[in-house]
């Protein structure tokens, strides 16, 4: 008797076999027909019991959420809904779920007490096929990569600089937090702690990448990145994943067709590869689109969306042509905007990123050459020395899902730019080492890996792509 997961039953093993499956109930009716997943694909397997022959006892520990193993043949289905079944010769379970105390019945949740419930809701069907889905997607990140000739550099969690001057970030530290050793003006010493120095958990591994690519050519780090950033929305978490290449001798032009081609590549090998997941999603998707207003329906499924964004070129267009289509726009002279674009200048809000998206040019874009004063010290400055070869991606949905630049190559322009920021010149010297031997241009881009899956996935609330959500007071599990 071989052993055998779901999906060999339901897609691989011949009529005839004799197997053992384990998994989870899904459902138990007639107390004859169970429903099993094991994790490995969004369909069930139909078991069906001999319940005459099988003890009260034992048929009452078949519940929603417990563990079993059948053992039997896989024969064809006469019923609806599965083409085969295993025609069980006997159980054994292996672990029960009290019906009374099992908090995932088989009724519709919200996702907001699946969220709660985040230890069990990877058993459902939806969060199933995000994980799956997540999974695909991290392999489909390194193999884009790799076959390109991109090297994988881990850069540290650990880290002494603020790559994107935020200031809002975890601090390590193993000083006392109540009594920390204090210097004489009355500051925390720092040079008593485990690094001697004031360390935090990394917001990006770019600084580190660019070093790398400096020796390397062509590098990218994925990786873990922490944003202190006291934000209960939608779209924002303290812990997720970041993919960054850099790339010596790209400028922003090399750096725009990466992103783009990078995006519609992983979203081309998920509809190749997880189109039983997709096809689950989409009808979630448009389920929920049904409750929606009219006017707030999106005009595409799921499936469709990622197939527009594979198929279509993405705009390019710069900044300064944005900030025109904006302040002309009806939104913006209605006064529907939250925040009105009135000048040149404005740090652009994602309600802006998505009206250009969806609705102006109904399209992903990308913006380019933004004002100096909004953007990152190490973004190329350009002739005009008001704007930095800087690059978004937006998409629909989501907004921002990719921000990158050309680098900073020219040593004296990069300490101009970080002396008028008041970033010490001591703290970053090994980054400004990397302009004064063999300086070239080069470019690079973060994307936060959970947008993608976000919008890969269609599901409205970030904290629902990954498996273990830490956002402001939230850190169970």
């Amino acid at each position: 008797m071989q052993k055998a997961t779901v999906k060999e039953c339901l897609t691989k093993l011949p009529v005839g076999s004799e197997l053992e499956v384990r998994g989870w109930v899904r459902t138990f009716r007639s107390n004859r027909f169970i429903a099993l997943n094991d994790g490995g694909t969004a369909a069930n397997l139909q078991c069906v019991v001999d319940f005459e022959n099988a003890s009260e006892e034992d048929l009452k520990r078949i519940t929603t959420g417990s563990c079993i193993v059948v053992r039997g043949d896989l024969v064809s289905s006469q019923g609806k809904g599965q083409t085969v079944e295993v025609q069980a010769k006997s159980f054994e379970i292996l672990g029960d779920a009290d019906p009374d105390e099992y908090p995932l019945q088989p009724k519709k949740h919200s996702l907001e007490f699946l969220r709660e419930k985040a230890h069990l809701r990877m058993r459902t069907t939806t969060f199933g096929a995000i994980m799956r889905i997540r999974h695909a997607a991290t392999f489909a990140v390194h193999k884009y990569f790799n076959d390109r000739g991109f090297f994988n550099i881990h850069t540290p969690i650990i880290t002494g600089s603020d790559a994107e001057g935020a200031g809002e970030m975890f601090r390590v530290s193993t000083l006392d937090p109540a009594n920390p050793p204090m210097t004489e003006d009355g500051k925390v010493d720092f040079a008593q702690d485990f690094f001697e120095r004031e360390t935090n958990l990394t917001v990006s591994g770019q600084l580190e990448a660019e070093l790398a690519a400096m020796g390397l050519s062509k590098v990218y780090t994925f990786g873990p990145t922490f944003r202190a950033e006291n934000s209960n929305t939608s779209r924002h978490l303290a812990e997720f994943w970041m993919i960054e290449p850099e790339v010596a001798f790209n400028d922003l032009d090399d750096n725009m067709d990466l992103a783009e081609d990078f995006l519609k590549s992983v979203i081309k090998y998920i509809l190749q590869n997880c189109e039983e997941d997709l096809a689950v999603l989409d009808a979630r998707l448009a389920e929920e689109e049904k409750v929606k207003p009219q006017a707030e329906r999106s005009e595409q499924g799921l499936i469709e969306r990622l197939n527009f964004v594979v198929d279509n070129n993405f705009v390019r267009l710069s900044y300064t042509e944005a900030i025109e289509i904006l302040r002309n726009s009806k939104p913006n002279k209605k006064g529907k905007f939250k925040y009105r674009i009135d000048e040149w200048g404005a740090d652009l809000q994602s309600e802006h990123e998505r009206y250009l998206v969806e609705k102006h040019f109904k399209s992903p874009v990308i913006l380019f050459d933004y004002p100096a004063s909004i953007k990152a010290f190490y973004m190329r400055l350009n002739e005009d020395e008001k704007t930095v070869r800087a690059m978004d991606v937006l998409f629909p949905g989501i907004g921002e899902i990719v921000g990158g630049s050309q680098r900073e190559e020219r040593l004296d322009v990069l300490v101009s730019k970080m002396q008028k920021l008041g970033i010490e010149e001591e703290d970053l010297w090994w980054y400004l080492e990397t302009r004064k031997f063999g300086t070239c241009t080069h470019s690079g881009f973060g994307l936060g890996f959970e947008r993608m899956v976000q919008f890969i996935t269609g599901m409205g609330n970030i904290r629902d792509v990954i498996p273990f959500p830490r956002t402001p007071g939230r850190a169970e599990f």
